[in-house]
């Protein structure tokens, strides 16, 4: 009877190597069997089950499909995160996203190999080509720029220091052939990197009365510019040839500008804010000035702004604290449809991309991410589960998605 016992006992720990069962079982049930895990793929899956504990009870099969393939990466297990995420799930479809690597720099290092990432929160990330590899950009409250090569999913050289406080948002670009990142942090000042050196551009740009909460990059006349927008109430531009301020800032939202991208519009170089003020502006960078009135339908802080091009038309896409996502005709000034709704948050970010031609857009909310397919306005698929907040998304140039949030940096791939 005793070998009997012993035989069963084997049989159900040696469940917990089954991604399968971790995904379909009941949380309870494979939580009374992670203390008396045993063997290195035992001890791996229960290391990996605990990352998230604490949202498993109340997740779905496909939800905690979705967790568990991350927690592993964060370990350094590709192979088991690609297990799980094959996993079937009854009544779901198959997972569309799958976790490359991941950060992990609050796991103990007990199983597996953890990618260790920037200490504190994750605010801001951009992906760039180095050396003709695909690379991601990030910065965050520890103040420093970390350079990541998104195929070997390791950081590269040193982080880049220099601010003082905290960086809240960044862009990158290609001048001259070689790749550079502009910054924007708490400190109120704005610097520019090479990437390739791993050091800081010229001398801090500075001129913001205020936190500093985004940035894009522009050329204007033929010569590149970083945008940024901050606390002031005011979008700034830069030449970064000169490392000068052009003209007047750009005044006319009435609180903090939380939001930015560029785009062009008939040649000229154009910006689209959003803030606190709940409306989205449009500024001609050439003649410095507002395009038309104020963009407004939000009903809270617009928080997050990309661009894009739908059927030849430039389009603006917006994302505010009123939980909806709002798509706009820059050249009529007007909305397109109906408002699109889906996480439930006071906080949103957004990254665009395409697939077969056809634009994308991928939102955040909380710690949930969708996908939009921006021709229907309709929501593509089950959302994308995440352990932690997300505040910056950005899609690389091979479709490669990259999540930023606390102290996370993933990489998924459709």
């Amino acid at each position: 009877m005793a070998d009997d016992l012993h035989g069963e006992l084997s049989l159900r720990y040696e469940q917990l190597a089954d991604p399968a069962f971790l995904v379909n079982e009941r949380a309870g049930r494979v939580l009374r069997l992670l203390e008396s895990a045993a063997g290195p793929a035992e001890r791996l899956a229960a290391a990996v089950y605990r990352i998230s504990e604490n949202w498993h009870h109340e997740s779905t099969a496909w939800e905690r499909r979705q967790l568990l393939a991350l927690d592993a990466a964060r370990y350094g297990d590709r192979e088991l995160s690609a297990r799980i995420s094959a996993v079937s799930v009854e009544g779901e479809p198959a997972a569309q996203w799958g976790v490359e690597w991941a950060t992990g720099s609050r796991l103990e290092f007990r199983s597996g190999q953890a990618l260790i990432g920037p200490p504190g929160g994750i605010s801001a990330v951009a992906t760039v080509n180095v050396h003709g590899r695909p690379h991601v950009v990030t910065g965050g409250d520890d103040k420093s720029v970390w350079l990541w090569d998104l195929t070997e999913g390791h950081p590269v050289g040193k982080p880049m220091t220099g601010h003082t406080n905290g960086i809240r948002a960044l862009a990158t670009a290609v001048i001259d052939g070689r790749p550079y990142a502009v910054t924007g942090s708490d400190d109120k000042t704005v610097r520019t990197w090479d990437l390739t050196t791993g050091e800081q551009a010229g001398r801090p740009l500075t001129g913001h009365d205020g936190w500093i909460q985004a940035v894009a990059m522009a050329e204007i006349e033929g010569r590149p510019h970083a945008v940024t927008t901050g606390d002031d109430a005011t979008v700034r531009v830069w030449d970064l040839t000169t490392g000068r301020p052009m003209a007047k800032p750009l005044t006319g939202h009435t609180d903090s500008v939380l939001a930015l991208a560029t785009t062009v519009v008939d040649g000229r170089p154009l910006a689209v804010t959003g803030g606190d003020d709940e409306t989205v502006r449009v500024w001609d960078l050439i003649a410095g000035e507002q395009v038309g009135k104020p963009l407004t339908g939000h009903d809270g802080m617009v928080c997050a702004v990309a661009t894009v091009e739908i059927e030849g038309r430039p389009h603006a896409v917006t994302a505010g604290s009123d939980a909806t996502v709002r798509l706009w005709d820059l050249t009529t000034g007007r909305p397109v449809g109906k408002p699109m709704r889906g996480y439930d948050s006071v906080h949103a970010v957004v990254a665009m991309t395409a697939v077969d031609n056809r634009p994308y857009a991928i939102t955040a909310g909380s710690s949930v991410a969708e996908v939009w397919d921006l021709t229907t306005r309709k929501q593509v698929g089950r959302e994308l589960k995440f352990s932690s907040g997300i505040d910056a998304l950005a899609v690389a140039s091979d479709g490669r998605l990259v999540v930023g949030g606390g102290e996370l940096v993933v990489l998924a791939r459709r």
